[in-house]
């Protein structure tokens, strides 16, 4: 079965990658509307070593791959396949030890300690397979706390909390905490947290992972909303029948390396959004 998978993907010719003179442009500079050719995310031959005592351990090797805007991308593999790894790198949390990863021109690793944080914070909406809500904090207050650090107001806070938690199917529950909200509610409220600065594209890990059959099913279908009105998704999971329903695109990790690239037609393309 590899065998095949591998004969496919080695059909499939690598992306063209864009000049360094692009990738040098200054931070504020950069702008996705008048470039729809050029992939929003480029992860270029990214290596990640880490050392166990004094044995190096390859958690990927030379992983290349790009993600167009409007894909949903998920990257699937067993456990230590790499694809937290590859995560943590993507959302701009770890560096690699070689090769680049480029995110609407800007290469991750160049990036000031600012630089960072704003990709971090504007760039990129995270969402966690154990949601990661603060206990003493409401939901809008939850959802609302990027806007905080990016020196929003509170009224403009509130009312955009206000508007993704309806968005979620959550505006009956604006003012709980998280202990009062279900796991299926925690993790819309983290969605919403997620694309509260309307990110360029959205970083899930594992987010069902946490749930119960019918409460996946409901996150299920609202990733799949949010996708189809324009959002990009890249999805970091071990479960194929997720990844199955929900991906334009699936490509599957082993061993710190891609055996297979390859467009999909999402099970749930005909669902009436």
């Amino acid at each position: 079965m590899e065998q095949t998978l591998l004969r496919k993907c080695s059909e499939r010719k690598l992306p063209q990658f864009f000049t360094s003179r692009i990738q040098k442009l200054k931070w504020r500079s950069l702008s996705l509307v008048s470039n729809s050719e050029r992939p929003l995310i480029e992860v270029q031959a990214v290596s990640r070593i880490y050392s166990l005592g004094a044995v190096p351990v390859a958690a990927l090797q030379g992983v290349s791959f790009t993600v167009a805007k409007g894909e949903f991308v998920a990257i699937v593999g067993k456990s230590g396949s790499g694809k937290s790894t590859l995560l943590n790198l993507i959302g701009g949390m770890d560096r690699p030890t070689s090769g680049e990863i480029i995110v609407a021109g800007r290469t991750i690793s160049q990036m000031s300690r600012d630089e960072l944080a704003h990709y971090r914070r504007n760039m990129v909406g995270m969402i966690f397979q154990a949601f990661n809500l603060i206990p003493s904090m409401s939901a809008w207050e939850n959802v609302a706390m990027p806007m905080l650090f990016a020196g929003k107001a509170q009224s403009e806070r509130q009312a955009r909390a206000k508007e993704l938690l309806a968005r979620v199917g959550l505006a009956h529950r604006y003012n709980h905490r998280p202990v009062e909200l279900s796991g299926g509610e925690q993790q819309r409220v983290a969605i919403a947290r997620a694309l509260v600065n309307d990110p360029y594209f959205l970083l899930a890990d594992e987010p069902t992972g946490n749930l119960d059959s019918r409460t996946s099913d409901e996150i299920v279908h609202l990733l799949h909303h949010i996708h189809q009105q324009g959002k990009t998704v890249l999805m970091i999971t071990h479960d194929h029948i997720l990844a199955e329903q929900l991906s334009t695109r699936i490509i599957t990790l082993k061993d710190g390396e891609i055996i297979c690239d390859e467009a999909h037609k999402p099970a749930l393309t005909n669902l009436q959004s």
